[in-house]
């Protein structure tokens, strides 16, 4: 087929795709039926109801409720209070059935109440309207409904694109769980600035002031139409009281941390973290802590940090990190651009965008400072994004002259949310092609010898299995034998870490495995031990691990030693390793004629500086691009996505993340290629057997 036609054939394909992506995206949800609404539902009828809730689509959960369960089953309204209360179904009872009925589905189904009975004020002006929420609110609503649904505490954090009301969801769900669930639940929400927290203050005495004062009470319970929803505590502007809930909310922000204190509170918001400043000798960290302290981990009880990402390495971004990889308890969502609907812009000839699109899928280069590379585009593209909302996004480009502003207002992911300067150096689709090979490792555990240092560390090498060891093995050793060895085959390369505290890098240790070169086939990382220690300890750690690994050259990189003792103590500590291990790096000579005439000694480890850095990572790039080797390990594939060339031309991980994987990768890769000989297997018997010729020469 000539390649005309295979784009008119791709070309298709994408226009499509795009129909079906706008489909899912404008499918059909009526917050009062229940059609298309959040969570799994049940469709029923009940023919005497109100016109528009005659059929429902109810949650799966409320089935269990014995008033609809009846109400259901009797088919409607007159039926069940003649069937079931044995009364004439009059006016009055029909109405109280009909608004004990709503009290119920309100109590299952948020869309549903705050469509029904939440106003608020539209953006951009306008009379107030009913919270209809949005898809992406949709995707955030199901998080939290998850967490309830499984009687869990509520713990979540958003990071989030601009516009799209995710704060003003996770608010009104506070207030929904405090209207509808249970008496005495006090919220707190905590802004950035005092400004916002009167925004919001406004928001909820809107939607109380215009709540109906019959969904406060119970159907049997005396109520005044008229009656105070809304007081005041202690003349406080910032805590208001609804005396019918007997609970509290307060509004604060973290310029005044004062404001911000938890107490007795249950669910807590704390709003646009990521841009909160320290004030009153106060970090964000700090007033985060005083605003939850108060919260019980019990069902029904909320914390939620939201925000945009502004910056690296600070505490909003510390936080996401933790929770992404599992280590806290927050559920991380990130609702990216495209998923929001009026990040779109319709295309006046979609035919014509989709082929260009097509055509300029693998240019690199950007026009402007003021657009994006066709590669980027298409990125987008493989993401899930429409053509309308690539449309949308290339015009919204033009109002910013750096990729990076334009992704902090609109990311496409949360590594590009964080990721603010400098030009990423791996390509996501080179490193995605690797994770194929990543697996989990066979072994768990720790590497032992007879000590833990010297000449006796060497002995008696043996793994054994730890459940929370930090050595991984993918591939264990396999040993010479009396008859056979394979030269040049197992690589060890060391990364020091950057101190010993918990926000270092940590140190690590990676073996290669370089038998199946010798047949064209890549390297292959075979173990890797990853952690903390102090710096001759990991020196020995290391040593151990080559031993172990058929006695294999022995690579550490050494600058780090040099920066953090003095050149003596590095010297000295690769000196100690030396004199027991002899299969030690030691680098080229810089040949200067200083060297030459004195006669430098040898330097060991491997010594990472501007030009040795750019050398390895110009080969790693190479290296990840082409598949080059074999990666096990999924940590290292996060290491190359956010590795960044930043605009003074170094190459460093972003604050807040780690490059020590990266690092073995990227030395090993560099010796392993153009250092070391190829493996060669020796046949030990042969040698020995062969006959000693005796000749004029020998003699």
């Amino acid at each position: 087929m000539s390649r005309k036609g295979n784009t008119d054939e791709a070309v298709a394909a994408i226009l499509a795709e795009n129909e079906r992506r706008k489909a899912e995206i404008n499918a059909k949800f009526n917050p009062i039926t229940g059609e298309g609404s959040v969570g799994e539902r049940v469709k029923v009828t009940i023919e005497d109801m109100p016109e528009d809730l005659r059929t429902q689509w109810l949650p799966v959960q409320m089935m269990d409720n014995t008033l609809v369960r009846q109400i259901i089953t009797a088919g409607g309204l007159r039926a069940f209070i003649e069937d079931s209360l044995g009364c004439e179904p009059e006016p009055g009872i029909i109405e109280s059935t009909a608004r004990q009925f709503i009290q119920v589905r309100s109590r299952y189904d948020f869309p549903f109440w705050a469509a029904t009975f939440a106003y608020i004020k539209p953006k951009g002006g306008g009379k107030e309207i009913l919270f209809r929420i949005s898809k992406p609110q949709r995707k955030l609503l199901a998080e939290l409904e998850k967490m309830r649904i499984e009687n869990r505490p509520i713990r979540l954090i958003l990071l989030k694109a601009r516009q799209w009301g995710g704060s003003t969801l996770i608010q009104i769900y506070m207030l929904w769980l405090q209207l509808m669930h249970e008496v005495g639940l006090n919220s707190l929400v905590v802004a950035h600035v005092r400004d916002t927290a009167i925004i919001i203050r406004k928001m909820f005495e809107r939607v109380i002031t215009r709540y109906p004062a019959w969904m406060l009470h119970d159907v049997s319970e005396q109520f005044n139409e008229n009656e105070e929803k809304l007081e005041g505590v202690g003349g406080s502007t910032n805590i208001k009281k609804i005396p019918q809930r007997d609970c509290m909310i307060k509004v604060g922000s973290a310029e005044r941390p004062d404001s911000a204190r938890g107490d007795d509170y249950n669910l807590v918001h704390c709003s646009e973290v990521g841009v909160w400043k320290a004030t009153d000798n106060k970090t964000p960290e700090e007033i985060v802590q005083s605003a939850i302290s108060g919260v019980t981990d019990a069902p029904l009880t909320s914390i939620v940090y939201e925000s945009t990402a502004k910056g690296s390495g600070n505490f909003f971004h510390r936080e996401w990190l933790d929770a992404k990889a599992g280590y806290s308890d927050l559920a991380a969502v990130f609702i990216p651009w495209y998923e929001i609907p009026w990040d779109s812009r319709k295309l006046k000839d979609p035919e014509a965008f989709a082929h260009w699109l097509y055509a300029n899928r693998n240019k690199t280069s950007a026009d402007n400072v003021r657009s994006e590379p066709g590669s980027y585009l298409w990125k987008l593209w493989n993401k899930g994004a429409t053509l309308e909302g690539i449309n949308w996004y290339v015009h919204e480009r033009k109002k910013h002259t750096k990729h990076a502003t334009m992704a902090s207002e609109a990311p496409s992911d949360d590594i590009e949310a964080f990721t603010f300067a400098g030009r990423k150096v791996f390509d996501d689709e080179d490193v995605e092609r690797l994770r194929g090979s990543c697996k989990p490792p066979k072994i768990v555990g720790e590497i032992y010898g007879r000590a833990d240092s010297g000449a006796e560390c060497l002995e008696n090498i043996r793994v054994r299995k730890e459940e929370d060891g930090r050595l991984k093995i993918w591939q264990d050793v396999e040993k010479d034998t009396d008859d056979e060895r394979v030269t040049n085959r197992y690589l060890v390369i060391v990364d020091v870490c950057k101190g010993m505290s918990a926000k270092a890098d940590l140190a690590v240790i990676a073996v290669m495995d370089r038998f199946w070169m010798m047949d064209g086939e890549p390297p292959t990382v075979v173990a890797q031990w990853r952690g903390h220690i102090e710096m001759d300890r990991l020196a020995w750690k290391a040593a151990q691990l080559a031993e172990y690994y058929n006695h294999a050259l022995l690579v550490i990189e050494s600058n780090t030693l040099e920066t953090n003792n003095t050149r003596g103590q590095a010297d000295y500590i690769l000196t100690l390793v030396r004199e027991v291990y002899d299969n030690l790096y030691a680098r080229k000579s810089d040949n200067t004629s200083n060297d030459v005439r004195e006669k430098a000694p040898i330097r060991y480890g491997f010594h990472t500086n501007v030009l040795t850095k750019r050398t390895i990572i110009t080969n790693l790039q190479t290296v990840v691009r082409e598949r080059l080797y074999i990666e096990r390990d999924e940590m290292c594939l996060e290491e190359y996505k956010v590795y960044i060339e930043n605009e003074k031309g170094g190459f460093e991980a972003p604050s807040g993340y780690h490059d020590d994987i990266l690092m073995t990768r990227a030395i090993g890769m560099q010796i392993c290629l153009f250092e070391m000989d190829m493996p060669r297997i020796i046949k030990l018997s042969s040698l020995r057997a062969a006959p000693k010729v005796i000749s004029e020469a020998t003699m």
